[in-house]
């Protein structure tokens, strides 16, 4: 798997043991060219896996950014891949559920990257959309597969746009303020 864009474009990483569906590079690619500059942004991976997003932001000019995965087979290979970033990658080895009801602060970008088979994705983004994660700026986006398309508005958020990519698909939402 590599980076593929940024200061670190190019570079390989390593790739966790365990079941992991990375992102693709068109994805990945795509979604960071919608962000556009993320220059001195703060970004939140959750349900990180490798790090490839993490370091595919850190790779872009984000300033604080924070990887959060429960998998305890995903840390070694997770804290060699960071190691790389030319900013510093905060981990945090628990579940998501659990770092958002203690989060302190707020991110400019979120990106919610669950197992596809994850049950309760709705539930996730009300529960950021109601935290300290989610400011009146922020953006966040979710990466799913594409026959959970068929999603009720979930207040307060906005979709503001929709990417599909062989089989999955990102939405990116903003607030309704």
């Amino acid at each position: 798997m590599r980076i593929t864009g940024g200061v670190l474009g190019g570079r390989q990483i390593e790739v966790p043991p365990g079941i992991i569906r990375p992102s693709m590079d068109r994805m990945r690619e795509s979604v960071f060219a919608c962000l556009g500059d993320i220059s001195g942004l703060s970004f939140l991976d959750l349900f990180s896996g490798s790090g490839i997003i993490a370091l595919e932001a850190a790779s872009r000019g984000a300033a604080c950014i924070e990887a959060v995965e429960n998998d305890k087979l995903k840390r070694k290979a997770l804290l060699a891949n960071v190691s790389i970033s030319p900013v510093r990658i905060n981990c945090h080895f628990v579940p998501a559920e659990l770092y958002i009801k203690r989060a302190k602060r707020g991110f400019d970008i979120i990106f919610l990257d669950p197992p596809f088979r994850y049950q309760f994705k709705r539930e996730l983004i009300r529960n950021i959309a109601a935290s300290v994660l989610f400011t009146n700026e922020s953006r966040l986006l979710i990466h799913y597969p594409r026959n959970d398309s068929h999603w009720d508005p979930i207040k307060p958020l906005v979709k503001s746009d929709s990417r599909e990519y062989g089989r999955s698909i990102v939405d990116f939402f903003t607030s309704r303020f």
